[in-house]
This record gives structure tokens, C-alpha cells and sequence, in this order.
């Protein structure tokens, strides 16, 4: 039997929260392109933009919370530009 937590621990030490936060960012933005609607990814943009700004400073980089800021202020934008 192959021990796999050393090698599963070698992976995951390399990423913090900041990383899986855009990871899941950028999966459902994509899961969101085919529905064609504004509003869906205007949603998603403004609630991947408070877990961004509101996830704990210690355990990701300050970009990764100015790119909450930052997609705060872009969905509301997106959400009022909608048809």
C-alpha cells in the first residue's frame, strides 16, 4: 500500500485559502457563461465578492481581498446593466 499523505500534504501546503477561493471563483463563472444571463454572473460575481472581502485576512494575501472589493463593486454594475 502506497502511504498518500505525504504526498497529498506536499500538494496542498503550496495553496492557502486565497487560491481555493479563485479556483471556485473561476469554476463557476465558467458553469455560468453558458446560461447566457447577466444576472447569474452578476450574482456570482457580488457573492464571490463578499466571501473574498469578508474571509479571514490571516489566511490569504491582501490582493485576494482587494479583488472582493473589487468584484463588490463590478456586480452591482453588471446586475443594474442586465436586461
Amino acid at each position: 500500500m502506497i502511504p498518500l499523505q505525504p504526498l497529498v500534504n506536499n500538494f496542498l501546503l503550496n495553496y492557502h485559502l486565497g487560491h481555493v477561493l479563485l479556483f471556485t471563483f473561476a469554476v463557476t463563472t465558467l458553469g455560468a457563461l453558458p446560461l447566457k444571463s447577466q444576472r447569474v454572473l452578476a450574482i456570482n460575481l457580488t457573492v464571490f465578492g463578499l466571501i473574498f472581502a469578508i474571509a479571514p485576512f490571516s489566511t490569504m494575501t491582501a490582493p485576494y481581498i482587494l479583488f472582493g472589493l473589487v468584484l463588490i463593486v463590478i456586480g452591482p454594475i453588471l446586475w443594474t446593466m442586465a436586461e
